[in-house]
């Protein structure tokens, strides 16, 4: 499969919609050449790649929290729900219901889980009834947060500040989620668990989610749409399916082909001969 100019996830209008974006950091450094993709409504898009490939700065730009590491968008715009976002605050766009689940988690350590989630809902105002309606939907989709409410995040497991940190985002009442490698550093079983709990959020609370993930396998078997960024470029695309079924993106990125597993070292030649830069 080759990159192309028209394909997009979805027939509908996109929900969110990312226009020929270039980043430059510190006024020097290049690191998005022109990144254009698309997020339908309710849908859950992945966007793949190696770590320094720009998945973080793309969610970044979209979320206008570049501004506060020294990158400048140069070109582009970025629209969501139909209108251009770019310029505003990152607390505007929580407003509207655009909310980014930084990587690394960031809970505020020395809260507890429960004041942790309290905090994501500052751009709201809700009554105490409102209030913990709030929190107990959190808890539905997350039990372990209920069982730690009054736990220090700091003292919690990665796993269980991962959910807090995509619970406090929820506390936002957002319609569409940023997740930022919610993988990075959580035992396997658990990521299974949290990417279950997105599934869950996309089609019974209909969130859209655009997220970031080197976890390629994972991400392609609940996402419904990928996009595989390299070198600060969008290389490929396509249905989940179909890029989880593909050759070049097995034995690139699986370690896999149709000849079997290959060696560390296969993949290494392999990552200078990539087919979709020649």
């Amino acid at each position: 499969m080759t990159p192309t100019a028209t394909q997009t996830p979805d027939t509908a209008p996109p929900y969110l919609s990312v226009n020929n974006i270039e980043v430059i950091y510190d006024h020097v450094i290049l690191v998005l050449k022109g990144v254009s993709l698309q997020v339908p409504q309710g849908k859950i898009v992945a966007l793949l790649g190696a770590n320094g490939a720009g998945k973080s700065t793309t969610l970044k730009t979209i979320s206008t929290l570049l501004r506060g590491e020294r990158g400048d968008v140069t070109k582009g715009e970025v629209q969501f729900k139909g209108e251009r976002v770019d310029q505003l605050t990152p607390n505007e766009l929580v407003k509207r219901g655009l909310s980014q689940v930084m990587e690394g988690r960031h809970c505020f350590g020395h809260l507890t889980i429960e004041e942790n989630l309290l905090t994501g809902a500052y751009t709201r105002s809700l009554s105490r009834g409102e209030l913990k309606d709030a929190l107990d939907k959190v808890y539905h989709y997350f039990p372990r947060l209920k069982t730690r409410r009054s736990s220090q995040a700091g003292y919690t497991s990665g796993g269980e500040q991962q959910m807090c940190a995509i619970g406090r985002a929820l506390m936002a009442k957002p319609s569409m989620i940023l997740l930022d490698e919610p993988s990075m550093g959580i035992a396997p079983q658990i990521v299974e668990e949290i990417f279950g709990i997105v599934k869950d959020l996309n089609h019974k609370e209909n969130v859209s989610f655009l997220l970031a993930e080197q976890n390629t396998n994972v991400a392609l078997r609940y996402a419904d749409f990928g996009y595989i960024l390299e070198n600060g470029r969008v290389v490929m695309e396509g249905q989940a399916q179909e890029l989880a079924s593909n050759e070049d993106v097995k034995e690139f990125y699986l370690g896999v082909s149709s000849a079997g597993r290959k060696s560390f070292r296969d993949m290494k030649f392999y990552r200078r001969r990539k087919r979709w830069l020649a």
